[in-house]
């Protein structure tokens, strides 16, 4: 049976790639992102009558609003939101961050991802059927140098899943996080303010996930049994792995 999915930040990485595969599987897709020509782009061979592309900036909520009153009626019961609209800004240490990276981070990794579940989740709770998929990351889990701000958000993003499924309990819509580790997609470039070389260097010989990788998790987990939730799934890469406690030895 089609489903009508709404994809926050669908014009690059995770989000192109749901879109891409949920269009593939029969699904009734609702695109969306900061950039008109891009989502232009995306919809400008495909089925009007199963894509429909919304474009505002997941961070003002007055935007969010009116994007969802905005829906016809043949894409207004969303089945499934995924939450995918984030980013990360800098790798410098807290001392040294700029404090508008960290403002643009909590705004879009928080704030947009509580302003679309808020607009969205009511009416799954009323029909007694959903699915928010919220993407979180191995750093929410996992600190590093540099990570302080974003690791903070996606930390955020992995608790706020949990109290939404208690908060659901008693009706049949479902909720998951996904925690990706090292992925190429354009995560770096916007982290390091479109300096290629320095974007490109993350990814020096490794073997990183694609967005298709993560694409397919997601499919994985939506296309479960009904009766099924799947909590959480953190997925890294083979060339990623763990390493010890470390230590600032003097003398």
């Amino acid at each position: 049976m089609s489903r009508t999915v709404l994809i926050t930040g669908a014009t690059s990485g995770f989000g192109k790639a749901c879109a891409d595969l949920f269009y593939a599987k029969g699904d009734k897709v609702i695109v969306t992102g900061r950039r008109r020509d891009r989502l232009d782009e995306m919809i400008r061979d495909l089925d009007p009558a199963r894509i429909h592309p919304i474009c505002f900036d997941v961070r003002e909520r007055d935007s969010v609003a009116a994007a969802i009153s905005s829906l016809p009626a043949e894409f207004s019961a969303v089945d499934v939101l995924i939450n995918n609209a984030g980013l990360a800004l800098g790798l410098e240490m807290a001392h040294e961050a700029h404090l508008e990276d960290w403002d643009t981070m909590v705004d879009t990794n928080i704030k947009g991802l509580l302003y679309m579940t808020r607009r969205i989740l009511p009416d799954m709770v009323t029909r007694n059927s959903g699915h928010i998929v919220n993407i979180g990351s191995v750093a929410g889990s996992f600190p590093y140098p540099g990570g302080n701000a974003y690791g903070a958000t996606k930390a955020f993003v992995s608790q706020f899943t949990n109290n939404l499924k208690a908060d659901l309990r008693g009706t049949a819509v479902r909720v998951t996080n996904i925690e990706p580790g090292l992925a190429e997609t354009e995560f770096s470039k916007v982290r390091f303010k479109w300096d290629e070389g320095k974007a490109d260097s993350v990814y020096t010989g490794t073997k990183p996930l694609t967005p298709m990788d993560i694409a397919e998790a997601i499919y994985w987990a939506v296309d479960r049994p009904p009766h099924v939730n799947i909590n959480r799934i953190e997925i890294m890469p083979v060339c990623q792995s763990f390493g010890p406690f470390v230590f600032d030895r003097k003398g």
